[in-house]
């Protein structure tokens, strides 16, 4: 398996080249962009981030001392606004309270441990807290999203909707604990299956077609 998923990850790098994922400006970028992009497209996240720098709120005590309703009509583009602003309060909170707002006094907690702290805020779930851990801390924790479940599914590697930590584990003991592997095999998953394997596959173009026994049987 573990050279199943190497392979995979050289011909999708090969197709696509390097995604230099997350595209944020600083590490706290990272992590406001994590929280808002649940449920939404990045492109309205982008909208949202824009509006917060726009009125020079993208910083911890900005976000922690802003309004809540100024703050949900600020980020409304990146959808359920309402619930992301009280996300965004809670993770301020979290950060304010246990870190005294420093990123890199966070950042230097042992990864279990922090993974830990990040999943008993309100509003972060394993998605956000992988996505915070690997792209604004540098730390080796794989990151899982809905398009990794349907490709390794559809490629015969997975069951049909497995638990998120399994999924995890999957990847991280077949993979080097690598960090730059883990985010650009990431983003290379993101951009297969918006190009490639969609709701409805497009198996004949996908350059990983060979490893995948949809593919397979499309191709035939």
């Amino acid at each position: 398996m573990k050279q199943t998923l190497l392979s995979i990850y050289k011909q999708l790098f090969k197709h696509f080249g390097p995604q230099g994922w997350w595209p944020a400006e600083s590490p706290f970028e990272v992590i406001v962009g994590a929280i808002l992009a649940q449920s939404a497209s990045w492109k309205n996240v982008e909208k949202a981030i824009a509006n917060l720098k726009r009125e020079r709120l993208l910083t911890p005590d900005g976000l922690l001392a802003v309004n809540n309703r100024k703050l949900a009509r600020l980020i409304k583009p990146a959808l359920y606004y309402n619930v992301k602003a009280r996300k965004l309060k809670a993770f301020m909170a979290f950060l304010h309270d246990s870190y005294g707002n420093d990123l890199n006094a966070m950042f230097s907690q042992p990864t279990e441990k922090l993974r830990k702290e990040l999943l008993a805020v309100w509003g972060v779930g394993p998605e956000t807290a992988d996505s915070i851990l690997l792209y604004a801390a540098g730390k080796p924790s794989f990151v899982v999203d809905a398009y990794t479940k349907r490709i390794f599914h559809r490629m015969g590697l997975l069951e049909k909707n497995p638990p998120y930590e399994s999924v995890k584990k999957f990847f991280e003991v077949s993979l080097p604990k690598n960090v730059e592997v883990y985010q650009e095999y990431h983003a290379l998953i993101v951009e297969l299956a918006k190009r490639y394997c969609k709701s409805k596959p497009d198996c004949r173009e996908c350059c990983i077609r060979r490893f995948c026994k949809t593919g397979m049987h499309a191709s035939s």
